[in-house]
């Protein structure tokens, strides 16, 4: 049979389709195209001619293709901060970032929300990935950071005369401010980030010190605005979240610490703005960080254990006033490696409180109408894109299953197959196999009998 063609239906499965609906125990999905013709119980699909080739999936879970949402695909899981720009060059950064993006769709993630690139990667990554060059999820591209001097990533010594290059551009009030998005917009991408405040091991720029003004803020969401970008912040503190708000900013990157000021106003707001904690940063750090110098006495001391704490509490105030908190672990460093971009649900569940059934929308339909793309993702419904996960497990009864890759057992992305280890349907995985054509498939089809 030919599949990854013009149609194919998906039968007997359980289906969570990420609208908040009840699954369907025994469901069927039909694909033209790239995209969903139609979704509902099995025995509404008797008219589907006998030609549309047939995929049994043997009652497993059937869910939409997730989004991570605060992702760093140009991050190589280097081992301290400063590698990221010191210790790597642009071509080597851009192949780790291919290979990143292979292993992120091979995960179940379909598409991705960048929260950072080194250079310009994320523009050509979404490039290649948009033209079929290579596969990758959906991508929204972040440029290069933006930050004031002395900001938290401006962390070279100033006798080294480093600067920045490749990781972050300067920029020291408004109309400065103004220029480096107006470069950023013209390297061709759809984000752009600004540091208001820092982070627990970066001393010159500590969670809660501003480093930058009300009026460089504002300048940077009138001018990103006015140029069709998204602005996204990262504001660890309550005083950065309310100058984001302020600003105008659309995605806040952690709000690890909020007063009743800063939650008055993402609440008021709730309905256009998202929120990404990132918790797994803390969490990675915790779990691994030894292995690279950073050990529980050293992390306490930098204040990441208040830190995780505050994060929860301020989790479960954004989560009762109704604001969309989106899975996302900041995945690219030692020790939150990529591929383990599942853990971040298993925080929603242990440490925020979330249901796994709420994980999963949020992963699914909140963090899909994060990145939009036409708002043809995050659930499954007809006219959406046939972006389709199948787990051989249940992760609403254990969200734990979706870091067994060996149980992510069917990846489809725009109706086309990405990895299939099922009886039925070819069993190939084209995650080991980038970028081959149409006509390159039907070989490995024909092959698989």
């Amino acid at each position: 049979m030919t599949l990854n063609g013009e149609s194919m239906l998906l039968m007997h499965g359980r289906i969570f389709d990420g609208t908040g609906d009840e699954e369907i125990p025994d469901g069927a999905i039909w694909i033209e195209g790239d995209e969903i013709r139609r979704v509902g119980p099995v025995d509404q699909f008797d008219d589907v001619d006998q030609s549309v080739p047939r995929i049994d999936l043997g009652g497993r879970f059937v869910m939409p293709g997730m989004t991570e949402a605060h992702s760093h695909l140009s991050y190589f899981n280097a081992s301290s901060l400063q590698d990221l720009d010191m210790n790597c060059t642009a071509e080597t950064t851009t192949i780790s970032a291919v290979l990143n993006a292979r292993t992120m769709l091979r995960c179940g993630y379909t598409s991705s929300h960048s929260f950072g690139s080194l250079h310009a990667v994320d523009v050509a990554v979404r490039n290649a990935i948009n033209s079929g060059m290579v596969p990758g999820p959906r991508y929204v591209a972040c440029g290069r950071d933006v930050l004031g001097t002395g900001g938290m990533i401006d962390w070279n010594p100033d006798h080294l005369q480093l600067g920045m290059d490749g990781l972050a551009m300067l920029a020291d009030n408004p109309w400065e401010v103004r220029k480096v998005i107006r470069k950023i917009r013209k390297s061709g991408a759809d984000t752009v980030k600004v540091y208001l405040d820092g982070e627990g091991m970066i001393e010159s720029d500590l969670p809660g010190e501003l480093s930058y003004t009300q009026e460089e803020a504002d300048a940077a969401a009138d001018e990103g605005h006015r140029r069709n970008l998204r602005i996204i912040s990262h504001a660890r503190s309550a005083d950065a979240v309310i100058m984001a708000m302020k600003a105008g900013f659309d995605v806040i990157g952690h709000a690890n610490y909020l007063n009743d000021e800063a939650l008055e106003r993402m609440r008021e707001e709730r309905h256009r703005i998202f929120v990404t904690p990132a918790i797994h940063w803390q969490v990675g750090l915790y779990s691994n960080g030894a292995e690279f110098g950073f050990t529980h006495q050293a992390l306490d001391s930098m204040g990441y254990k208040d830190e995780i704490a505050e994060t929860i509490n301020s989790v479960a105030k954004m989560k009762a006033a109704g604001i969309r908190v989106l899975p996302g672990g900041d995945f690219g460093l030692a020790w939150t490696p990529h591929g383990t971009y599942a853990k971040d649900l298993q925080n929603f569940v242990e440490l925020f409180g979330y249901t796994p059934r709420e994980t999963l929308l949020a992963a699914t339909r909140d963090a899909g109408a994060l990145v939009d793309f036409g708002g043809k993702v995050g659930t499954l419904e007809a006219g959406k894109f046939a972006d389709i996960v199948v787990v051989d497990g249940d992760p609403l009864s254990d969200i734990t299953v979706l870091q067994d890759l060996d149980k992510i057992v069917t990846v489809i992305q725009g109706g086309k197959i990405f990895h299939n280890a099922l009886d039925s349907g070819p069993r190939f995985d084209l995650s080991a196999k980038p970028g081959l054509k149409a006509s390159v498939e039907r070989q490995f089809e024909a092959a698989s009998g």
